[in-house]
This record gives C-alpha cells, sequence and structure tokens, in this order.
C-alpha cells in the first residue's frame, strides 16, 4: 500500500494539506462504511500504518451464549472456533476483508475522503490567511459587485471589499493591485470571511512598518495615529535611538519612504511628527504646521487651551477642521484653540511678541478656516470605529 502514502505526500505538497489530517478522514471514512453495512451498533477498529500505508479494520464483538444483536455480539461456539479460551464477556476482534465492503460502502468512504480533502484545503488557506489578521496583503481587483469589490487574493482565494471600508473618492481599476489591511479572519458555515479595509488607521502604521526598516526593528515607534482616510493623516513618531532622527527615518532620502506610502494610500497626505511625553510639547507639534504660542494642558480633563498667532488660525483650525480635529485624535486631548487678540481679547495671560514673529511665505496654503474662527476639538466628533 505504499502507493497511498506517496498519493498523500504528494497531496500533502501540492495542497498543502497535513497527510495526518488525510489518514485519519480515511479511517473515518472507513468506520463509517462498516456501519453501513454492519449497523451502527457494530463496534469497529480501523487503523492506517503511517508508514506502509496498510489498512487494517477489525470488527469487535461481545462472546455471549445467546446472541441477541449480530452486529455486536458473537456466539460462545462461534467464538471457540476462533479463539479455544474464548468465554462469555469477552471481546473478539474480527478482520473485515475489504472485498466485504458492498458499492455502496466504498462510494461513501470516497465521498468522505473528498470532503475531508476539499476542508483540509480550506483549513490550510485559513490557516494562511489567519496569521496575516492586523497586517497588510496585496489584493488584485477583480470586479465590481455593486458597490463593492471582488479582490483576488491569490490563485484560490476572494475576497470582497466592502463599500463602507473603501476610501471616498477612490478609484480602482480591474487589474490593479491595491493594499489591504486584514481586519479580521472568521472561520463561518461556508468556509471563512477574510474582512479587509483601505480606511483602517493601521493600514498606514503597517505600510510604515513595510517601508521603513528602522520601524520594522523597533528604533523608530509609532506612538499614535489619526486618519481622515482619502485626506490626510498625522503620526507621532519617536526614537529609541538618540543618534535616529524618527521623522527623518519616517520620511527618507529626499521624501522616497514617506512618497512610496503616499503613492500606495492613492496620495492622501501624511503629516508626521515627533511624539514627547509632555503633552503641551505633544499637541504643539500635533497641530504642525501651524506655529504655536502657548499651550496650557489639564492633564485630568485631558483638555488644553492653545494660542496660536492671529495669521496661524486658520492653518492651526485647517480644512473644515480637519488639523485640529486629527491633533486631539492623535494626543487624546480635547484642544481649545484661539488667536492671540482673541486671547488677549478674553485677559489670557501669554508670552508673545507679534513683532519678532514673520509670516511662512512658503506655506503652500492647504488649509483655510472656511466657517471656523475658533473653538473646541477633540476625537468625539469622530465615529470610533476602530481602536488601538
Amino acid at each position: 500500500m505504499s502507493e497511498i502514502i506517496d498519493a498523500l505526500n504528494q497531496l500533502e505538497k501540492e495542497k498543502n494539506i497535513s497527510k495526518e489530517v488525510i489518514m485519519d478522514a480515511i479511517e473515518k471514512s472507513l468506520v463509517s462504511a462498516c456501519e453501513k453495512d454492519f449497523g451502527k451498533d457494530a463496534v469497529i477498529d480501523v487503523s492506517m500504518d503511517r508508514i506502509t500505508g496498510d489498512i487494517s479494520v477489525f470488527q469487535k464483538k461481545l462472546v455471549v451464549s445467546e446472541v441477541e444483536n449480530d452486529a455486536a455480539e458473537i456466539s460462545l461456539t462461534k467464538a471457540l472456533a476462533m479463539d479455544k479460551n474464548a468465554k462469555p464477556g469477552d471481546e473478539i476482534s474480527i478482520e473485515v476483508r475489504s472485498k466485504e465492503f458492498g458499492r455502496i460502502a466504498a462510494q461513501k468512504a470516497r465521498s468522505i475522503i473528498v470532503q475531508a480533502i476539499k476542508e483540509g484545503e480550506r483549513d490550510a488557506v485559513f490557516e494562511q490567511f489567519a496569521c496575516k489578521e492586523k497586517d497588510i496583503i496585496t489584493g488584485v481587483v477583480q470586479r465590481y459587485v455593486g458597490n463593492n469589490l471582488s479582490i483576488s487574493l491569490d490563485e484560490r482565494t476572494d475576497t470582497v471589499l466592502n463599500e463602507n471600508e473603501q476610501v471616498a473618492g477612490e478609484t480602482y481599476r480591474i487589474g490593479e493591485r491595491i493594499k489591504l489591511y486584514v481586519v479580521e479572519v472568521k472561520k463561518t458555515n461556508k468556509g471563512f470571511r477574510i474582512l479587509v479595509s483601505r480606511t483602517h488607521p493601521e493600514l498606514v502604521k503597517r505600510l510604515f512598518e513595510k517601508e521603513v526598516s528602522e520601524v520594522a526593528d523597533g528604533t523608530v515607534e509609532i506612538k499614535s495615529i489619526a486618519r481622515e482616510a482619502g485626506s490626510r493623516s498625522k503620526i507621532a513618531v519617536w526614537s529609541n535611538d538618540e543618534n535616529v532622527d524618527p521623522v527623518g527615518a519616517c520620511v527618507g532620502l529626499n521624501g522616497t519612504r514617506v512618497n512610496n506610502i503616499v503613492d500606495d494610500l492613492k496620495g492622501e497626505k501624511i503629516d508626521i511628527i515627533t511624539w514627547d511625553e509632555d503633552p503641551a510639547v505633544f499637541i504643539e507639534n500635533a497641530l504642525s504646521p501651524s506655529k504655536v504660542v502657548s499651550v496650557k494642558v489639564d492633564v485630568d480633563k485631558k483638555s488644553a487651551s492653545v494660542i496660536v498667532p492671529d495669521y496661524q488660525l486658520s492653518l492651526a483650525i485647517g480644512k473644515k477642521g480637519q488639523n485640529a480635529c486629527l491633533a486631539a485624535r492623535l494626543t487624546g486631548y480635547k484642544i481649545d484653540i484661539k488667536s492671540v487678540s482673541q486671547a488677549k481679547e478674553l485677559g489670557m495671560e501669554f508670552d508673545y511678541d507679534d513683532e519678532t514673529d514673520t509670516y511662512n511665505e512658503d506655506y503652500d496654503g492647504d488649509y483655510d478656516d472656511g466657517n471656523y474662527s475658533d473653538g473646541d476639538y477633540d476625537d468625539g466628533e469622530y465615529d470610533g470605529d476602530y481602536e488601538e
């Protein structure tokens, strides 16, 4: 029966299915086949030699003086013909020859083996992707299914990028390769489901881990991320090596590293700022590119009062409040932003010499305040679907 072992070895190599799993399935299928022929009361013992592939099948029967159940009992007379020391209460093992299996039993055995192979393949694929949960994978866009996208992950595995996990405004071409964050890999009655996302903040973190070696090896840590998918992300970074600039490492020479990530995110802008254990400094950094005059923090209330130059107010708040809201999400603080003039009117104390301050005319003017003049900004304005 060595050809069975050869076949199972080939199956394990080509299909990535455990040989042990298939052998167990064969043994169980033969038990089922015997039960079909001899009845469910029959006690069947099947063993398959793991080296030679030889299969032994035995039916166990109880020795009794008078037989009431042919499937589970054997008369003392017949038992003595097999074992001269047999007596009532003993258990006799009777070998079942393969020719004794009927056509239906053989078909049932084959169907169970085929099913085991399918389940083994499915489990192998599940394990392959389960280890990628909370990580990124690359998929190929196959087709639109309504507003959802069918994505091919490999030759035998597809998933669906749901509309609510797509970035608003992004367009996808058939055959295009895109990066996806694996939110969850979950078993279902029909197999398993891979939930992927393009909007998850962790997608940005994983892209930096893949692109920036200092992040991958732990030299540079990404302390927090705030993201408005498709528009802008802010990430706070910190270096565990005083000789390594965390922002510079993430940006890369001539911006190559961050630009590669921006390309993967289809043009989403990324602000990289330095994390600081001092909340005031962290909040000031988080409001970049705006200049900050003063930051006063209430640690207990997780709130901060920020004063910025008059000409920087719109920059600090950002387009539709985006910069301020992302800063609030990044730091975890509620941020109240006032201009210098507003602060003076309210009698707030701060140090600022407007005569020595000059406007940075090199700024590209991406931000405007719209209908915002000042106000409180916190992460509560976001739906909070994702957590660290």
